[in-house]
């Protein structure tokens, strides 16, 4: 896959790979999820203690890559977004979305394997792209 940057293609193999590992998680130990939700409803603190990192690491990638040139860009900068709005929900109005997560986990094993192929697909895109400047 070509595109304007190497940095979107190193954080195409880095969110690919977290995606990986995440559902390796899930397939695994599916009944970690339930306890981590359990965890966030019940302390508010920790939903804080969350919801920062995730708004900063939301934020650093929206702030270094808000690229819209080429679909492996376009892909990287949503998460970004994504996870800027996931962490200033936790952060801001934490309910509605601990309600999603709670409902979410009905589908734990769909989850896992969606995010394993979504995760592999971004990260090979990343390791075999090609770096290329449009004039």
């Amino acid at each position: 896959m070509d595109t304007i940057s190497v940095l979107t293609l190193r954080l195409a193999e880095a969110i690919g790979l977290y995606m990986i590992v995440v559902g390796i998680g899930g397939l695994v130990a599916p009944e970690r999820w339930r306890k981590m939700m359990d965890d966030l409803e019940r302390s508010p603190g920790l939903v804080m203690a969350l919801g920062f990192p995730v708004f900063a690491i939301g934020a650093a990638l929206v702030l270094i890559h808000s690229v819209w040139t080429d679909p492996l860009a376009v892909i990287v900068s949503l998460v970004g977004y994504a996870a800027l709005i996931e962490g200033a929900l936790l952060l801001a109005v934490p309910g509605p979305l601990l309600r999603i997560g709670r409902w979410s986990l009905n589908f734990t094993r769909a989850w896992a394997v969606v995010s394993i192929l979504l995760g592999i697909l971004l990260f090979f895109a990343g390791l075999t792209g090609r770096a290329t400047l449009i004039v």
